[in-house]
């Protein structure tokens, strides 16, 4: 997997615990942490959550290489 697929995940990652912590418990970490949801850094966060989600969509269609080595075989 190329860098930015890497780091697309791990921003769609870091935003779905955002997501469910909202959902469970009512609870806004990055708003927490960046101020509010209405401050800049927030809406920036908000933002590129969004953007790794969208790109995040390609690599349901890229081909997949076997785990192993003995799947080749």
């Amino acid at each position: 997997m190329s860098v930015i697929n890497n780091i697309a995940l791990a921003i769609t990652i870091i935003g779905a615990i955002n997501w469910g912590s909202i959902g469970l418990f009512g609870f806004d970490i990055v708003g927490a942490l960046f101020g509010g949801q209405d401050a800049s850094f927030s809406r920036i966060i908000f933002t590129l959550v969004g953007l790794a989600g969208l790109w995040s969509i390609s690599l349901l269609f890229m081909d997949k290489e076997p785990a192993n080595d003995f799947e080749r075989k």
